[in-house]
This record gives structure tokens, sequence and C-alpha cells, in this order.
């Protein structure tokens, strides 16, 4: 009977280290869950808030390394952007200066290639913002020695409690070898094994405690520096498109501009020294028109105007009431009587 008794008591023996072999294996790399209590309500209590703030430290990590590899994305974009635009600032510029002799293309094409360049120097500043106050804050981190020293001393918490309920587990087999012999051998190897475990229970306590302080602190830096770095993108991104909206808003305007100036001034003819003979008329004023230059020539509804010259661009040029200058050839109507020469 004991002979048996003491075979049972080795293949426990045996089976134990396999088990704590396995769990050493598995809790190498992280914080490992357990929902066996080997001490009391309190340490299952801080077990439970390690492994969640091991999670949440992680998520957040993880998080953190999404929001830099975006980030990345986006500056290389901005790159690639930088080379296409600088590319069209040089076509417009040249094109503008050297590719047309109509006046008013050669202004808009000036004027995009500038806003170019200027959306070129607003992507760059963009891409340096994106490097110093998001990118790099970030992989310091996330890569960090707070985290990672927080989570390490998480880790060999993990491993310590594993190591608690081996050894509560070898508690209770002494405990029940002393049972059946009351030898005091046993009684012996049931003191120690209850003295380590006492040991490995305060230990458990301080590292707990350490573990849990550490990993809270970074979890709050982590959230505060994460939220901070968020704000930081979305800034300079609404910053940026706002620049860009403003330099195409004041390109665009500048070309409406010179478009309507262009279509409003009255056409250049030759001066009046020249030899061929033009042909007057009289012509009688059906629309008010008011000059808004010296070139140009007031009139009243019922004026008579003697037409000297009429351009193909809808300007005519005539006299009134001793005055000359240029009006809209719809504003009067040609009236029948003899030319004048």
């Amino acid at each position: 009977m004991d002979a048996l008794r003491k075979q049972a008591s080795k293949i426990r023996e045996q089976v134990a280290k396999q088990q704590h072999a396995v769990i050493k294996q598995f809790t190498v790399s992280g914080y490992e869950s357990s929902d066996v209590m080997v001490t009391d309500e309190i340490e299952l209590q801080r077990h439970q808030q390690l492994e969640k703030l091991y999670k949440s430290t992680r998520t957040g990590r993880d998080f953190q390394r999404e929001i830099v590899r975006a980030t990345e994305a986006i500056t290389s974009v901005g790159c690639k952007r930088i080379e296409i635009e600088s590319k069209m600032s040089e076509e417009c510029t040249r094109y503008g200066v050297e590719g047309t002799d109509d006046a008013l293309l050669a202004k808009a094409a000036s004027l995009y290639g500038e806003a170019c360049t200027n959306i070129v120097r607003e992507t760059e500043e963009l891409n340096r913002v994106f490097s110093l106050e998001v990118m790099e804050p970030l992989k310091a981190m996330a890569n960090g020695a707070p985290l990672e020293d927080a989570r390490h001393l998480a880790q060999r918490y993990s491993r310590m409690r594993h190591d608690a309920e081996l050894q509560a587990a070898e508690v209770s087999r002494r405990q029940a070898r002393v049972r059946e012999t009351h030898s005091t051998e046993n009684a012996v190897k049931l003191q120690a094994s209850e003295a380590k475990m006492q040991e490995i229970k305060a230990n458990m306590a301080v590292l707990g405690k350490e573990a849990t302080a550490a990993l809270a602190a970074v979890e709050a830096q982590q959230q505060r520096l994460t939220h901070q770095r968020l704000l930081a993108l979305v800034n300079a991104e609404k910053n940026y498109h706002r620049r860009l909206a403003v330099l195409l808003d004041e390109a665009e305007a500048e070309m409406v501009s010179e478009k309507q100036r262009k279509e409003s001034a009255p056409p250049i003819f030759p001066s009046e020294s020249c030899s061929e003979k033009a042909l007057y008329f009289w012509a009688e004023a059906t629309h008010a028109f008011i000059a808004e230059s010296d070139k140009e020539l007031s009139l009243d509804i019922g004026d008579y105007v003697v037409v000297r010259q009429v351009s193909p661009s809808g300007w005519s040029e005539g006299e009134c009431r001793g005055r000359a200058g240029w009006f809209p050839s719809a504003y009067v109507e040609k009236r029948q009587g003899i030319p004048v020469n």
C-alpha cells in the first residue's frame, strides 16, 4: 500500500512539473489570464486589474502605431503631390512667358503657376508638422522604455502567480501526506512548503502593487498623448486645406478679374490720322450708358450721336454734345438721314 502511495505521489509531482513547464512556455511573451485564486480576494482583484491594464495598454500602443502608419501614408502622398505641383508650376510659368500670344491666357497660366508654387510650400509644411508633432511623439511612446518596463513587471507578476498556484498545490500534497503518515519528515517538508508559499505571497503583493502603478501611469500618459496628437493631426489637415482654398480663391479671383477687364475695355483702333476715310452716320440712344473712364462716352435715352467707328467687339465710337468716346453699339439705333462725311 505504501508503494502505491509513493508511486501516486511521484506521478502527481511529474504532472505538476509538466504543468509548470507548459505554463512557463506560454507566459514568456505576455500576461496570461487565470481564473484560479491562489491567495485571497485582494490578490484576485489585483490580478484582474493588471490583466485589464495589460490589454488596454497593448490596444493603445497598437492604435498609436496605426496613426503613425496612416500619417506616413498621407506624408508619402504629400511628397508625390509636391513633385506634381512643382512640375505644374514650371510648365505654367513657361507657357505664360513663351507659349502663347494671348495675354489673358498667359496671365491665367502665370497665376496658376504661382498658386502651385504656394501649394508646394504648404504641403512641405504639412509634412513637417506631421513628422514632428504626430509621428515622432507617437513612435517614441509606442516603442519607449516606460511602456515596455511596465509590461515586463506585469509579465513577472503573471509568472509569479503561476508559481504560487503550483506552490499551493504542493502545500496541499504535503498536507495530505502528513495526514496519511504523520511522519516528522513530512511535517518538516510541509512547513518548508508553507514558508515558501508565504514568501511568494509577500513578493506577489509587492510586485503586484508596483506593476499596477506602473501600468496605470503608462495608460494615463498613453491616452493623454494620443488625444493630443490626434488634435494636432486634425488641426494640421484643417489649416492646410483652408490655406489651399485661400490660395486657389485668390488665383481664381484674379483670373476672373483679368477676363472682365479685357471684355469691358473698348477696342483699340488706328488713330484719326489714318488715310482711310470713315463714313459717319446719325444714331439715337435707346439706353442710358454711364462712362467708367475718360475714353468712354456717357449717353442719355434720346441723345443723338454722330457715330464715327463701329467695332466688331460690340463697341462704337462717336460724338455727342461736344464730347467723344466709346459706348456699347447695342445702346443706340441708326437713324435715316444724310450721312455725314
